[in-house]
Formats: structure tokens, C-alpha cells, sequence
């Protein structure tokens, strides 16, 4: 199928987005990299009279660190995150999360923001945002507000973000030093969307859990935060044992759909597997 007709809007400034979303409402739709919303129009999902395309607004592009936080523009794209050295010295998780979405084309245009506004549960970033303890900057016409990532995503396609408003900003803490991470995720063929996934932030002191986040991709209508998993884990030595009813407890939040990827107990089980595989691994690489 075709999208319908629409008119192709590129403002210069964010000051002309607010004012080109102000004038159409809800007949239109802000445009990123593209790549989840321009399947939608093809097969009518989505039928926005006006695209408004943010790609032209260099301020919501850039990556760097202030106070302790890196801030990342939300038209950043996959491949700027993939070849950051700053992220790459202090927030490898995202990273390596980066570097599993799609192939290198869509990751050329695909951008951090579009992933995360999108609020698909297949898509990487919400799951990564969780474990990171990320906050995202909603800005507005008049004002803006900062949201923590766990509790933005609140079903397939829904999200805390208004339609008048524009994700600009992503902001991440610092992980501390010698903490340990991993993204593990299982899928059927390269670039596809995870079967199911784990992130995991894990800080260590000396044998025992002093800090952990788990979050979990694509096992309920959005992305999970394993809080059960984590409570269970803090202040414990991260052994066979542990690790294992870790995973019965991220195992027990699961309300994944059975698809071509798998029925529900096969995502279950997968989602269980994917979080000891990421907690061994970060644990691996956290300092003790």
C-alpha cells in the first residue's frame, strides 16, 4: 500500500516545530529517522495529513557531559551513539545496545529520540533507558519537564509524551566506575527485533550486589523493569543460585504475545535465559 497524501514540513528552528504542531494538531505527526513511523503510513496504521521533519534542528543533535549527566540530542542518530568516545568510555551499555538495532543503513539515519517517542516494545532504547536510569526532556511550546525513563512507556505505542510536546534531550547519570553491563539479546537473524532481551547495570562491592537494574525488551506491551529480580539480588553474592531465581523473577513479570518469533511460554523462558546471560556478563566486567 501507499500512505495517503500528506504535506512535507521541515522547520529551521524548534520554535517553528512548536508552531507547525500548534497549527495542525492532531492531523500531524513529527518525523525522525523515519523508519518506524513511514511503515505505519504505508499500510494506513498512521494517516497524518502534515510530517513535520525534525532533521534540520541542529539543537536536538549532540552528545556530551554536564554535571555528572550525559545528555544526548534526540535527533542523534544509532551510528553517532555506535562511534561516540565519550559513550563509549563511560556509558558502554548504550553502545552495545546500538550496535544490534537493524543494520548500519537504517542505523545512518534511525535516531535515539524516534526510537524512544515511538513507544514500541520491540524496539532496544526503552528497555536500555530503564536499566540506565535515564530521564527524557519533554519540551513544550511554553515550558518544558524532565520524566524518568521507568514509567515513560506505558503500553505499545503509548507513552507520557503530549502531542503538542517534542522529546529534545536525553539525559543519563554517569555510571559509576567499574560498573559492569550487558545487553543480551536474542533474535532470529540479524537486524530483526529482539525475540527477547535483558539489560542489565550491575555494581559490585567486593562479592556482593551493591547496586542492579534489570530491564526487559519485548516480553509486554512495553518495556519491564525486573524490580523484583533487582530487590531480590541487592546485597547478595552473585552466584549460580542467585542468578537463577533472578531470572524466575524477571520470568514472572512476563506477558509477551506469541508471534512468528515464538509462543508465550518460548519468549517466557527466552526472557529468563537472556537476563542470567547479561547479569554473568556484566558481571564479568564489573569491577570487585
Amino acid at each position: 500500500m501507499i500512505p495517503r497524501p500528506f504535506e512535507y514540513h521541515v522547520p529551521k528552528t524548534l520554535p517553528e516545530a512548536f508552531a507547525l504542531l500548534g497549527e495542525y494538531g492532531d492531523d500531524a505527526k513529527l518525523l525522525a529517522g523515519g523508519h518506524s513511523l513511514l511503515p505505519m503510513m504505508k499500510l494506513r496504521f498512521a494517516e497524518p495529513g502534515h510530517l513535520i521533519d525534525l532533521g534540520k534542528l541542529a539543537e536536538l543533535k549532540g552528545i556530551r557531559e554536564d554535571g555528572g549527566e550525559i545528555r544526548i540530542g534526540a535527533m542523534t542518530t544509532e551510528n553517532e551513539l555506535i562511534w561516540s568516545a565519550l559513550l563509549q568510555e563511560k556509558c558502554p551499555l548504550l553502545v552495545e545496545g546500538a550496535r544490534q538495532i537493524a543494520d548500519p543503513q537504517v542505523r545512518y539515519r534511525g535516531t535515539l529520540g524516534g526510537d524512544i517517542s515511538h513507544g514500541d516494545p520491540g524496539n532496544d532504547h526503552p528497555a536500555l533507558m530503564i536499566a540506565l536510569d535515564a530521564s527524557f526532556v519533554l519540551a513544550g511550546k511554553l515550558a518544558e519537564r524532565v520524566v524518568p525513563a521507568d514509567g515513560f512507556f506505558l503500553g505499545t505505542y503509548m507513552t507520557l509524551l503530549e502531542a503538542d510536546e517534542i522529546l529534545t534531550e536525553i539525559r543519563i547519570p554517569v555510571p559509576a566506575t567499574g560498573s559492569g553491563n550487558c545487553y543480551a539479546k536474542l533474535k532470529r537473524k540479524s537486524g530483526d527485533f529482539a525475540t527477547a532481551a535483558t539489560a542489565v547495570m550491575l555494581r559490585m562491592r567486593g562479592e556482593t550486589v551493591e547496586d542492579v537494574r534489570i530491564a526487559l525488551t519485548n516480553v509486554a506491551p512495553t518495556a519491564l523493569r525486573a524490580s523484583d529480580a533487582e530487590q531480590y539480588l541487592r546485597g547478595k553474592p552473585l552466584d549460580d543460585a542467585a542468578i537463577a531465581e533472578a531470572a524466575r523473577l524477571a520470568m514472572a513479570i512476563c506477558d509477551p504475545a506469541g508471534d512468528l518469533r515464538g509462543d508465550v511460554e518460548y519468549k517466557t523462558a527466552m526472557a529468563g535465559e537472556m537476563t542470567q546471560r547479561a547479569l554473568r556478563v556484566a558481571y564479568s566486567r564489573a569491577a570487585h
